[in-house]
């Protein structure tokens, strides 16, 4: 059987990347066979690409960035996230599709059509099983990741290219923005405000609601 691909999005500092390592360890601990990648990267030309990105010293251009983030997409969707779900694992993947669209589209300001039409090219059809997004506060997710040591490129953008990515974000989890947007499957909100084990206790809820099979298999708490 084909596996099922689980994203995690949010903005910076929503904890998407330690509730999918949770989830993740989970998994590894019921014996579910399961891979995990993060955007960008994943792989070696990936890894290269993710480098540039938030790293690079001085100003990139929007459109640029996007053709990387997107370069880097499609390698890894061939390379590594389709041969993983159609040999029967799991994929849990830190970022996708609608980062693209908030932080590029919404934050930077790309024509929408484009970006969409150049992302689809790089998924060759691959639809997330569900997507996480994860939402905090602007104010707080910037502070955790502040906490975290020296930012990266992204996350020292200006406050108001933040809060248009939060807004975008907003969007996204509304039934009608999902309806037209079907390439993004499925997107779940969920509260990440609070500690660590609340905000993992309500990521298992909604993969109980919508995804049961996967913390079936992982044993329910």
């Amino acid at each position: 059987m084909r596996g099922r691909l689980i994203v995690f999005e949010g903005g910076e500092g929503a904890g998407k990347s330690t509730q999918l390592q949770r989830l993740a360890l989970r998994l590894s601990a019921a014996g579910v066979a399961h891979e995990v990648f993060r955007e960008p990267g994943g792989t070696p030309i990936g890894d290269r690409i993710r480098e540039i990105l938030l790293h690079a010293d001085g100003p990139m251009a929007p459109a640029a960035e996007a053709a990387l983030f997107i370069a880097s997409r499609a390698q890894l969707v061939q390379m590594a996230v389709q041969p993983a779900l159609e040999a029967g694992r799991h994929v849990l993947l830190d970022r996708f599709l609608l980062s693209t669209y908030a932080y590029q589209i919404h934050g930077r300001g790309l024509d929408e059509a484009n970006v969409r039409a150049a992302n689809q090219l790089a998924v060759r059809g691959v639809v997330p099983d569900l997507t996480l997004l994860l939402r905090v506060s602007v104010g707080e997710g910037l502070a955790r990741a502040s906490s975290r040591g020296s930012a990266d490129r992204m996350e020292r953008a200006e406050r108001a290219f933040h809060d248009r990515v939060s807004a975008a974000f907003d969007t996204f989890a509304t039934a009608s923005w999902q309806r037209a947007h079907p390439e993004c499957g499925p997107i779940v909100p969920v509260e990440a405000a609070g500690s660590v084990e609340h905000v993992e206790s309500r990521v298992d809820e909604a993969l109980r609601t919508h995804l049961p099979a996967v913390l079936a298999t992982a044993g329910a708490r």
